[in-house]
């Protein structure tokens, strides 16, 4: 049974603390960065206006197994969520488009807000308002802990790049930003993960990860490192409150530690680390 503290963290069973942690992973979308925020709805809305209907659905039903479907395959690139949707359509007897249409058309959709947010940004709004609460101290503080950080996304590299520069974030990073890419082989979170530890001659004992999709803290956890999921109600972000959807999702793929957002950086911390 897992255990609430006031921070508020909550503990799974699996925790055990790690003095050792010497790099930590971000994930980048939800897990550091809002400019994308409120991806869900507008992937949900696409989708309940494209899917072909059903007599006498419970659209509250459908809207659970749409948005757990969706959940599911966060962490991994968008076209994944694409493909489900195409058999879902077929499986309703629907004549569906190929998966990069209903990309496209999603993408087309998120690229308003994010445009409208990083405006607002060059227009003089703080950075930080775009910035998952208390991301930016966690960072400093494991900075100042002597532990490597890492941006690893499945958002195109390109994006992620000019999203954390413009957040006022890259340069925690030196460079050391991975995102998703179009060419082949595919890209593969797991495969980043054994670079950065082959690179640096670490075990995987060594490393902590943050993330708000299930396949980040799976790798983490395949490597024996420590996974924190980051559950944020992103309808209320700073709130405190846990979207409880995703946190069932991020303990079954492994989560030590679940938090709304990073306002508990300085307990996480020491709780991580094993500090008194």
């Amino acid at each position: 049974m897992s255990v609430i503290t006031a921070a508020p963290i909550e503990i799974c069973p699996s925790f055990q603390p790690c003095p050792g942690i010497t790099h930590a992973v971000f994930d980048f979308d939800g897990t550091l960065s809002l400019i994308r925020h409120g991806w869900p709805n507008i992937m949900l809305t696409m989708f309940l206006e494209m899917l072909p209907p059903r007599a006498d659905e419970d659209p509250a039903a459908l809207r659970n197994e749409l948005m757990h479907e969706m959940l599911s395959f966060n962490g991994r690139q968008t076209i994944h969520q694409m493909v489900a949707f195409v058999e879902r359509v077929r499986r309703r007897g629907g004549n569906p488009r190929e998966p990069q249409y209903y990309l496209s058309e999603y993408t087309l959709r998120l690229e308003r807000d994010i445009a409208r947010r990083s405006r607002q940004i060059r227009d003089g709004a703080s950075p930080d308002n775009f910035v998952v609460p208390g991301g930016r101290a966690l960072i400093e503080r494991l900075l100042s802990h002597g532990i490597k950080l890492y941006i690893l996304s499945a958002t195109l590299e390109p994006h992620v790049r000019q999203e954390a520069t413009l957040l006022e974030l890259a340069h925690y990073f030196e460079g050391r930003i991975h995102g998703g890419h179009e060419e082949q082989p595919p890209f593969s979170k797991g495969a980043v993960f054994d670079r950065i530890l082959r690179e640096d001659g670490i075990p995987g004992t060594q490393l902590v990860s943050f993330g708000d999709g299930p396949v980040e803290l799976q790798h983490t956890k395949k490597l024996g490192g420590l996974a924190v999921a980051v559950a944020s109600d992103e309808r209320e972000m700073g709130s405190g409150k846990i979207h409880q959807l995703k946190r069932s999702q991020l303990i079954a793929a492994g989560a030590d530690l679940v938090i709304p957002d990073y306002q508990c950086e300085k307990e996480l911390v020491t709780l991580l680390l094993g500090e008194n």
